[in-house]
């Protein structure tokens, strides 16, 4: 796992400040089925177009929803969802410091969420083993941000507004519009798990 860990710190040094060569991979989101098949556990990405960010308390109003049949806020086809609750925006920002939240913590809520049409997500941390059977299933993928660049992160956010849920402050749903925002693919959709592979490499 430390060492899929430095590759995450590495592969944001290289993407954001250039610090280190890495091969890199443009997305446009929102994302189509082939642009999900075309990525791999390991690969670095650049995501530019609109992505929509959302926590534990917007999911479990989402599956409410979806379990009752009615419509969501939000259109999910296709989408990133960005696990952060973003802190209030200076003079001159679109957003505040934007780092991101434990993934864990919307396990319980991704594969329903998958199920309508998300097609990836960003966060930090490990996925249960339903969430990487789901990322299968429906042609998705898990990428990781790194925590702590929260402030950096924001510098990539061109433009923020809520969208839904403004009741939940910071956990409300915002639209952002992003330009090479910089991830790093955890599970793909091929069963592949980049944390996993950091573990057996350490233990040989």
């Amino acid at each position: 796992m430390w060492n899929a860990l430095f590759r995450l710190k590495k592969n944001y040094l290289s993407l954001v400040e250039g610090g280190f060569p890495v091969e890199i991979k443009r997305l446009s989101a929102p994302l189509s089925d082939n642009d999900v098949l075309q990525l791999k556990a390991g690969d670095n990405v650049l995501i530019s177009g609109v992505i929509y960010t959302a926590r534990d308390a917007a999911h479990k109003k989402m599956a409410e929803l979806i379990k009752a049949g009615q419509p969501l806020p939000i259109d999910l086809k296709g989408q990133i969802i960005y696990y952060v609750g973003p802190t209030p925006a200076k003079p001159g920002q679109a957003i505040g410091s934007a780092g991101p939240t434990t993934s864990g913590r919307m396990d319980a809520y991704t594969p329903l969420i998958l199920e309508h049409g998300l097609k990836a997500c960003i966060g930090k941390g490990f996925r249960n083993a339903a969430v990487k059977e789901a990322l299968q299933k429906f042609k998705g993928v898990y990428l990781a941000a790194v925590g702590g660049a929260g402030a950096l992160l924001s510098k990539r956010v061109l433009k923020s507004e809520v969208v839904a849920y403004p009741e939940l402050g910071a956990e409300a749903i915002y639209r952002l519009e992003v330009k090479d925002f910089p991830a790093t693919v955890i599970n793909d959709a091929y069963g592949n798990d980049l944390y996993e592979e950091g573990v057996k490499a350490y233990a040989r």
